[in-house]
């Protein structure tokens, strides 16, 4: 059974780098990097709302084709952010909706909530150039890690496989991956933070 393969986490967790990890290692897969769309106000909101049905019709439409589908982000990241006062719009509903939709699809989901012990790594990859665009701080990083948790926390008791993921080691983080996905790790590059 083809897999969806999500990733999930705060600001400068490392979900850019394992999504590209996993894109190098796993055979038959494609990488869906999702940044949403920067209006906070409702007119956003009925963006992400159709942004994110064509996104799972999408992924209804690929069941019958032998390619696992990895996404850094989905919704998930949307329900987050209006959850912590970054979008001036409620989520939960949509949330919900989407999260049913999901749990219908004929393939094995995998979820990893990726977090960092080492809060002041946070620190040294927001001022990392890419991020320098977002006005994201370790405040904000800590406040999404623990919202992320606790959505980590409800889908466990759903069919999806939950992984909580360190992303403190690299290396310790890409063993924990290959051995849930049961995949044969081909190449490792020595990570910057």
């Amino acid at each position: 059974m083809q897999r969806i393969i999500i990733i999930e986490g705060p600001q400068g967790c490392g979900k850019t780098t394992l999504s590209n990890f996993l894109r190098e290692n796993i055979p038959s897969s494609n990488l869906y990097r999702l940044s949403g769309q920067k209006s906070k106000t409702n007119e956003g909101k009925i963006l992400s709302i159709k942004m994110y049905n064509a996104l799972l019709k999408y992924m209804a439409e690929m069941e019958s084709i032998p390619m696992d589908l990895i996404f850094d982000r989905t919704f998930f990241t949307e329900y987050v952010y209006a959850s912590l006062g970054y979008k001036e719009y409620p989520f939960e509903e949509e949330y919900q909706i989407y999260l049913e939709r999901l749990l219908k699809l004929n393939y094995e989901i995998y979820y990893f909530n990726l977090y960092l012990n080492e809060t002041d790594t946070y620190q040294k990859r927001l001022e990392r150039e890419h991020h320098m665009y977002q006005a994201f701080s370790v405040k904000n990083s800590l406040d999404q890690q623990a919202k992320y948790q606790s959505i980590s926390d409800d889908l466990k008791k759903t069919r999806i496989h939950v992984t909580d993921l360190c992303m403190d080691d690299f290396s310790l983080a890409y063993e924990n991956v290959c051995r849930t996905l049961k995949i044969e790790r081909k190449k490792y590059e020595n990570r910057r933070l």
